[in-house]
């Protein structure tokens, strides 16, 4: 049900990135190309990895996108999941704890101590879901980000 993924997978990541894209209505910021993730997943120095889920046919229903983070309090590696998605048809069928389960397994096989990954306040599906695996929210914690001209003012 779970494989790494391959440069062949490529073309149905970025549509599936997409479609996460739209369900997070967000669509617009999705700029990424195919060959930006080629480049990312495959290129001569991989900064992200990939996981595909597939139904019983071996179509792909899903996938998980994720980097290496760095605990400077835990002295370890942890895994950050950038992206998980299940198209919805495929939900309920197993296929995003799976997913999950592979990370884990990660994590454990390396010693790496966290896997974490955000959510929006708004996906109470996706938060009931993580709830009931056992992830707990980080409240006391908020993300900031640079982009754009922030980022360009800043770095110039």
């Amino acid at each position: 049900m779970i494989r790494k993924a391959t440069p062949s997978d490529i073309p149905v990541i970025h549509v599936m990135v997409r479609e996460l894209a739209e369900y997070e209505k967000c669509l617009d910021e999705a700029r990424a190309t195919q060959e930006q993730l080629r480049e990312a997943l495959f290129g001569e120095h991989p900064a992200a990895f990939a996981h595909i889920a597939q139904d019983e046919s071996g179509e792909p229903v899903g996938f998980s996108l994720w980097f290496l983070n760095f605990s400077t309090w835990r002295g370890v590696h942890g895994i950050y999941l950038e992206d998980l998605y299940v198209r919805p048809e495929a939900r309920g069928g197993g296929h995003g704890k799976a997913l999950l389960t592979e990370l884990a397994r990660i994590c454990v096989a390396r010693g790496y101590e966290r896997l974490e990954w955000s959510v929006l306040n708004w996906n109470t599906p996706s938060i009931a879901f993580y709830e009931s695996l056992g992830a707990r929210p980080q409240d006391e914690w908020t993300v900031y980000r640079l982009t754009d001209e922030a980022l360009g003012r800043l770095g110039a």
